[in-house]
């Protein structure tokens, strides 16, 4: 009797050493461990409630990037696409001004001019996304409109986009309203066609009606985990006035659309002098709204993406300069994985031109390099690093050597 009264306890839990891992001495008494586990998680729950009522972050227009130091930036990693560039180095910009603007108390009051990317499959549309949510100062987040469909079907909700955005964000809602979304393959939303069907448009038009009061700003309860796979969760209501939309999407067809319209303005002899200048191997730079509206985008969701851009399809020397200029170029990327096992790795500048060439003829764009590149490379991945060899040089034979094998071998399985 006398032993358990001389024994520690846990000043919390009440259990002697021997019922515990270890006991942590204090100064007046004792903690198990399993009690310091628990009064950590506790913590730390406290401290992440605390997180999520904190205010958004103030920014600075002096230390916030100009128009031109985003194109910079942008420039480092994304070949050509001046146009694009600009147009979004500016609509981050004046996203920035518009934040800072709505607590100065002025009359005038900013607008937000939401984005819509037009390009071809590989252009760099994505690329452009990614790259710019390395400079930004407030929430980012890439989301793909080929995944949702209309409420109470199989997909996800309209709402899961702001879910992205508020993960982002570390459920700060206030951070959360000041952020960026990108809205990736818009026009796989596209309405399937004007004839009234018994089939519902579930994964079209009905996505677009529910996209507008995103897009416009209103205040929308969002499931903090995701759509309908936890019914019971508590809705975070979310403010997206301030919340600036990127769409961005390769339209695929809609270049026979900007051909009509552009062919139904010839009358009389200037007009067709006119229609004589128009670039027929770039169809895109002439996009207008109406050619959206023909696509099957509806009217409602033209008018609140007020910026229309396009991006350029990328001819024979933007495709050479992708490959080996930028920061994170495809080259780039396989001399590095052979660096890590100690090799260095060179190509003849003959293998860059073949690359090119074939990627031309596929017409995938920039995607299109790296699949050639990955084909060529496999099995000197696969060989190398377990031979003892400390260089390794790609020649234009053995590259067309690959490239010939690999397409008979799809063909022996076709």
């Amino acid at each position: 009797m006398a032993d358990s009264k001389t024994k520690k306890r846990c000043s919390f839990c009440g259990r002697s050493e021997n019922e515990v891992g270890f006991l942590i001495t204090g100064m007046n008494g004792y903690i198990c461990d399993s009690c310091a586990t628990q009064a950590y998680e506790i913590t730390q729950e406290a401290l992440g409630e605390g997180k999520k009522s904190a205010g958004a972050t103030k920014l600075n227009l002096k230390e916030l990037p100009k128009p031109v130091e985003i194109k910079k930036f942008l420039d480092q990693y994304v070949i050509g696409q001046d146009d694009a560039k600009r147009f979004l180095s500016v609509s981050v910009y004046n996203h920035y001004k518009r934040l800072l603007q709505k607590d100065s108390g002025d009359d005038v009051e900013i607008e937000k001019s939401n984005i819509i990317m037009v390009g071809s499959t590989g252009t760099g549309k994505t690329l452009l996304a990614r790259t710019i949510a390395k400079l930004l100062h407030v929430p980012f987040t890439i989301v793909d409109a080929t995944v949702l469909t209309e409420a109470g079907y199989v997909g996800e909700d309209i709402e899961s986009i702001l879910t992205r955005l508020l993960q982002v964000a570390d459920y700060n809602v206030p951070e959360a309203e000041q952020g960026i979304v990108f809205i990736d393959e818009i026009d796989k939303i596209a309405r399937k066609g004007d004839n009234p069907s018994i089939t519902r448009d579930v994964s079209g038009e009905g996505v677009q009606q529910g996209l507008l009061k995103l897009l416009e700003g209103s205040v929308v309860n969002v499931p903090p985990q995701g759509g309908r796979k936890h019914p019971d969760q508590k809705m975070i209501p979310v403010n997206t006035k301030n919340i600036l939309f990127i769409c961005g999407g390769a339209f695929d067809g809609i270049e026979k659309k900007i051909a009509q319209r552009l062919n139904t303005h010839v009358v009389g002899y200037t007009a067709s002098q006119k229609t004589a200048t128009v670039d027929k191997n770039n169809m895109m730079q002439y996009i207008a709204p109406q050619d959206l509206k023909s696509f099957g985008l509806i009217p409602e969701i033209i008018g609140r993406l007020p910026v229309l851009t396009y991006l350029n399809p990328l001819d024979r020397n933007v495709l050479r300069a992708i490959l080996t200029e930028p920061k994170n170029s495809i080259i780039k990327q396989y001399i590095k994985l052979f660096e890590m096992d100690g090799i260095k790795l060179t190509f003849e500048d003959a293998v860059f031109e073949y690359i090119v060439d074939k990627a031309v003829e596929y017409k995938l764009g920039a995607r299109g390099l790296r699949s050639i590149v990955e084909t060529i490379m496999m099995d000197v991945m696969f060989e190398i690093p377990s031979e003892d060899k400390k260089e390794y040089k790609v020649t234009l034979d053995y590259a067309k050597m690959q490239l010939e094998k690999a397409n008979m071998a799809r063909l022996q399985t076709a």
